[in-house]
């Protein structure tokens, strides 16, 4: 795998003393940016010492990796070892996707048959990266080499959930504003999880990433967070009003109600009605005309007096209800045909199911209208049931496998999202033990010992990256009490 730059050296002995960095001829810098401690510290002074990752072996040798939670540092110990074995700690600043080898390596000498490196920081706070470290070590005699999982500390992830949202926050990349290698609708809906979650939990932990995001990417694809795919830009609008609600900075739902202006500008009479996929007008689809529904009445409950998004949001809901997109089953299929302006029997992906519950719980919230919230629990308890969708009581998608490209990653984070917020709404919380069961089944077969989830729900792990975390942080975040 490629190697990071090294980010930092051990830090001089001296400079570990006197607590500051001296430049030949130059006055004292300030003091190390590296809270509470730096690289490079003996760890007899560690505060704690827990040992979260079973040890590894190297013929015979026992390779051990050390974390203090409260300095946020980490170090490696070889035991039952020999002169010329090595010891050392590898760290990475994205999840395990890149690291740093070798750091602290600690050769044993003559009579020695335990070692230790020193310790390193887990988290570079300053560069609003959050670390990882794994043990390694080496037999002289044999060659072979043996390492222990990544670990991190348990700072911010002192929890489950806590924990998931660390793990998507080390994703991140702060010089960008953006999650790299996922798509930008998928990175609409991370900043939407990790909203979600400092709502309904109250952390304030790496809440930067909304306006880091925000700004970095306002003048992205078309302006405004608007993009020649119209659902793109409805999932942003979403991401936006949810920022809103958290911080109560009118930017945001600004933003939201371009995007909402935005997606308007493509609803057109064919079919008799209804938004476009895209800018070229070639496709009317399900998710597309979900998301505009949810937006403008998301809107319209924000803004005193509006009238117009209400307007939007019942008529678009007139539409949707009589395209036939929602089918015999009480499930949403993919979208219509042009050709026929009818239901084109396209596969019942879980976000369609899902993003249609937080639209009508958003318009039931309009205008109180209970024959809403009764659509939306037949399509819930539809979607819920379906031998399609749920397996062993599982979440899955109507494919089974990996169909969905770089997109599917991202549908069952929106369905449960959708579906928590129709929960909250409905007497008695009919939902929630289904949420309940997802979370269960995640934390016990598709997690790795750095809390990142990946896009099966029951197992094996697979396609680890943003999007399969956030789905899996909306999945904690939904099935709160």
């Amino acid at each position: 795998m490629p190697l990071l730059p090294v980010v930092r050296a051990t830090l001089l002995a001296a400079a570990l003393v006197a607590g500051v960095l001296v430049a030949s001829g130059s006055p004292a810098a300030a003091v190390p940016e590296c809270p509470p401690s730096c690289d490079g510290a003996d760890p007899a002074t560690a505060q704690g010492d827990s040992r979260p990752v079973p040890d590894a072996a190297a013929a015979g040798r026992i390779v051990t990796l050390h974390i203090s939670d409260p300095d946020d540092l980490g170090w490696a110990s070889i035991a039952q070892a020999a002169p010329g074995d090595e010891v050392w700690l590898d760290r990475t600043f994205d999840g395990g996707s890149n690291w740093d080898g070798k750091v602290g390596a600690v050769t044993l000498a003559v009579g020695q048959q335990t070692a230790r490196t020193l310790m390193y920081q887990l988290d570079d706070k300053p560069r609003h990266r959050i670390g990882a470290l794994r043990a390694c070590g080496r037999s002289a005699a044999t060659g072979e080499i043996a390492c222990t999982a990544w670990a991190r500390s348990r700072w911010n992830a002192g929890t489950r959930i806590a924990a998931a949202a660390t793990a998507l926050t080390a994703y991140y990349n702060f010089q960008t504003g953006v999650w790299p290698n996922i798509g930008w609708w998928n990175t609409a809906n991370a900043v939407t999880a990790l909203i979600d979650y400092y709502d309904r939990t109250g952390s304030v932990a790496y809440r930067y990433v909304i306006a880091r995001t925000y700004n970095l990417n306002r003048t992205a694809e078309l302006g405004e967070f608007r993009a020649k795919y119209i659902d793109d830009t409805g999932w942003w609008g979403l991401a936006w009003v949810r920022a809103y609600d958290l911080t109560g900075e009118a930017q945001y739902l600004h933003s939201a109600q371009i995007a909402a202006d935005y997606m308007a500008s493509y609803w057109d009479a064919k079919c008799g009605g209804g938004v476009w996929w895209d800018a070229a007008r070639t496709y009317k689809n399900a998710i597309t005309n979900e998301l505009y529904l949810k937006l403008v009445a998301a809107l319209h409950n924000r803004i005193p007096g509006d009238t117009a998004n209400l307007t939007r949001a019942t008529t678009a809901w007139d539409w949707f209800r009589s395209s036939g997109m929602i089918n015999s089953d009480h499930l949403v299929n993919d979208g219509i045909s042009s050709a026929t302006c009818r239901n084109n029997g396209g596969r019942t992906w879980t976000y369609n199911q899902g993003v249609i519950l937080g639209g009508l719980t958003e318009l039931h919230r309009a205008t109180g209208d209970p024959a809403v919230l009764g659509e939306a629990t037949a399509i819930a308890t539809a979607a819920t049931t379906s031998p399609s969708l749920v397996v062993a009581g599982v979440l899955t998608e109507p494919c089974r496998t990996i169909c969905g490209g770089p997109d599917q990653p991202s549908f069952k984070g929106a369905f449960v999202r959708n579906l928590g917020e129709l929960d909250r709404t409905l007497p008695g919380r009919p939902y929630r033990k289904f949420l309940q069961a997802q979370v269960a089944s995640l934390w016990a077969t598709d997690r790795t010992s750095l809390d990142q989830y990946g896009l099966n729900w029951a197992g094996p792990m697979a396609n680890l990256d943003a999007a399969t975390q956030h789905s899996a942080l909306d999945a904690y975040t939904a099935a709160l009490p």
